[in-house]
């Protein structure tokens, strides 16, 4: 990246930690005067629920960067009430363990309305970002439906929503299965970004259920691997322990160790097949630096705690020096 020409940038990105760190390169971009980002967002933990589509991740960096997130519990609308979910959970409908916030239920209601007239994920997603200026193009991984389900140990089988949000990831996971995300394709325009892009930024989002759909959808790896971008990824571990939610669970059901360097790892270089150029670990991981140069990726160790705007566009500001 030349230090005069501002960069054009893809950030892939799900979750609350996807959706902070889209603030900051949002932020840390326009200071560059740098063209807007494409950002790719997970859809691979939607559902229906009560004959709505909902799609958290999407509904998480969208309502973040509209400056309509509730930051204190960390999902859903700010000021938002409940007055129609306590009516479905009267009536004995949806997940009681699920809430639906008034504001919130207004989005999944005009997503769903504009899916069943035929709109694509995709342009549902262009007309939910008219709204508010957002300051980047939303995309999603795909149009295709691709839930996450989660294969427990004693067989048993369910929504990755009802495995997070009910049982807090307290059952033993052995497998993450994307129902027919073999025959799904990258939706318009993601492949095209990523292979004009000069720098793309795996956000530190859940590896497993966050970026792991991203990556999975056929043809997103392939253009990561052709792409003239250096790809460079945040850890989402700060002293060898998850930021937020139980991202540690579902990195040990696929056998990989919570650690900055193990999930670079799992990442893979490159230059040898994986998807890293760079990795940006914590300073409370600095000693992991080397096993990650070692993996043929570059480490750069930095500050990664996101705690407001400015901090969060630091750490993309040193992620596209990377």
């Amino acid at each position: 990246m030349s230090a005069s020409v501002p960069p054009r940038v893809v950030v892939l990105a799900g979750g609350v930690g996807g959706a902070k760190f889209t603030l900051g390169a949002r932020a840390a971009l326009a200071a560059l005067d740098a063209p807007e980002a494409t950002v790719v967002v997970n859809t691979g933990d939607d559902l229906w629920l009560s004959g709505v589509r909902l799609q958290p991740d999407i509904d998480s960096v969208l309502y973040a960067l509209g400056g309509q997130n509730d930051t204190v519990r960390g999902w859903g609308r700010a000021g938002d009430t409940e007055r129609v979910n306590a009516e479905l959970q009267a009536w004995g409908a949806g997940w009681p363990w699920f809430t639906l916030g008034d504001l919130d239920l207004g989005t999944h209601l005009a997503r769903t309305g504009w899916l069943r007239d035929g709109a694509t994920v995709t342009e549902v997603v262009d007309r939910l970002s008219r709204r508010w200026p957002l300051g980047v193009r939303l995309l999603p991984m795909t149009d295709t439906e691709v839930d996450t389900h989660v294969l427990l140990r004693d067989g048993a089988r369910m929504h990755f929503q009802e495995w997070w949000t009910r049982h807090r990831a307290s059952l033993e996971p052995a497998a993450f299965e994307n129902p027919g995300i073999e025959q799904s394709v990258p939706a318009p325009g993601v492949v095209e970004a990523i292979a004009d892009a000069d720098v793309v930024l795996l956000a530190p989002s859940n590896p497993v259920v966050s970026i792991g759909p991203i990556l999975s959808v056929p043809g997103v790896r392939q253009a990561l691997a052709t792409t003239p971008a250096r790809v460079v990824g945040v850890s989402p571990i700060i002293g060898g322990r998850v930021v937020r939610g139980m991202a540690d669970v579902c990195l040990t059901a696929i056998g990989v160790e919570t650690s900055a360097a193990a999930v670079a790892a799992h990442y893979g270089a490159r230059s040898s097949g994986g998807v890293l150029d760079a990795w940006l670990v914590a300073e409370e991981d600095a000693d992991a630096a080397a096993s990650v140069d070692a993996l043929g990726i570059r480490a750069v160790v930095a500050p990664l705690w996101m705690t407001d705007v400015p901090a969060s566009a630091a750490l993309a500001t040193t992620a596209l020096r990377a």
